[in-house]
């Protein structure tokens, strides 16, 4: 009902082709932004009365100007004046003072008569703004382009809409579904190619969960690393859940990103302590154990199945007890994209919604 009427303070009018055009611009901004973070990636392009481009902004991350900011002090640094202009933003403008003030607010003061925004922003406190623009007698018109403007910041509008981060559950497994062979060794199941998708996986997410078990028999690192072994510039902070205790000496206690021990097997309270900390994304890369709690607790929003082209045999299965006792409970997946890196197979593919 909320969403309804925000909506409602949206004007009845269309897009003209310059504005259309400056959205396509505002989401290519957007994208030079980081991808993990509190705040989402968001793009502005600023419009004189004929369509001209006067100024363009983006969001660069959390503590920084947004980007309704940036591209007003661009404007204001060429000499020109906000009266008059429109605002073409790829995310409803913000209402709410956090570590910046709120952006509606700065549009009304500057002089801006019109707003056109791709995507409505669902935090309970950030939210509001096209009704405090509405309010202020400036023309807004939320919807244009919201497709691509949603599906560019997904994650963080999903996280953000419900209080716990994404979630992205990854496993490896060979063609007959085990995760590992019968002496529980792992490596490799999937070669150099897949391994360098998943290191572009960790870096694209705020957090790696693992288990217990998988630092103490393998004691991995965890760190996303480029194909040339390098660190990568964006690093998930590291996080083990389970209550046994993690070695003075593991290599996840060092990791670049930080380190966090989850001394529970409460994944919902983890995953509600992680939002609180500005955390929007989670990628889950533990054992069968742990993947298998996150698919029973219906907590997983993509599936990253990677497959190796080898049968393994043997009981060591990529999930265990997912709570399904017969077909009719079946969990259903919708496949987004299936692709073969070399002699592997990537699958992803996410829930199936109900009644679908």
């Amino acid at each position: 009902m909320e969403q309804i009427n925000r909506m409602s303070h949206q004007t009845k009018s269309t897009a003209n082709a310059a504005e259309a055009a400056a959205m396509v611009r505002a989401l290519e901004l957007a994208t030079r932004g980081p991808m993990t973070g509190a705040n989402p990636q968001v793009g502005c392009v600023l419009l004189d009365s004929t369509g001209v481009i006067l100024a363009e902004g983006w969001h660069e991350g959390s503590g920084t100007p947004h980007a309704e900011i940036v591209a007003l002090d661009a404007l204001k640094a060429s000499g020109r004046e906000a009266t008059g202009v429109t605002a073409v933003v790829t995310l409803e403008p913000c209402a709410h003072t956090g570590k910046t003030g709120p952006c509606a607010q700065a549009l009304i003061d500057a002089g801006v008569t019109r707003v056109v925004y791709a995507v409505s922003d669902p935090g309970q406190d950030s939210g509001g703004g096209a009704q405090t623009l509405h309010h202020a007698g400036i023309d807004v018109m939320g919807g244009l382009e919201e497709h691509a403007g949603h599906a560019l910041i997904e994650r963080w509008h999903t996280a953000t809409g419900r209080g716990v981060p994404w979630v992205t559950l990854k496993w490896a497994m060979s063609w007959d579904g085990r995760a590992a062979a019968n002496d529980g060794t792992s490596q490799w199941i999937t070669g150099p190619g897949v391994r360098e998708q998943v290191h572009l996986d960790r870096s694209a997410h705020d957090v790696i969960v693992v288990g217990t078990n998988t630092v103490l028999v393998d004691d991995p690192s965890l760190s996303a690393r480029t194909p040339e072994g390098a660190l990568a510039e964006s690093q998930p902070m590291a996080v083990v859940i389970g209550e046994r205790e993690i070695p003075v000496d593991a290599k996840v206690r060092s990791h670049p990103g930080g380190f966090l021990h989850h001394p529970s097997h409460d994944i919902s309270g983890l995953l509600r302590k992680l939002f609180d900390q500005g955390i929007r994304s989670v990628y889950v890369e533990g054992g069968p154990t742990l993947a298998s709690a996150f698919v029973a607790g219906d907590l997983v929003d993509e599936f990253h199945i990677t497959v190796g082209p080898l049968l393994l045999g043997g009981g060591h299965t990529a999930l265990t007890d997912v709570g399904v006792d017969s077909m009719s409970s079946a969990r259903h997946l919708n496949l987004t994209s299936v692709t073969r890196v070399e002699d592997d197979v990537i699958v992803i593919a996410r829930p199936t919604k109900e009644g679908h």
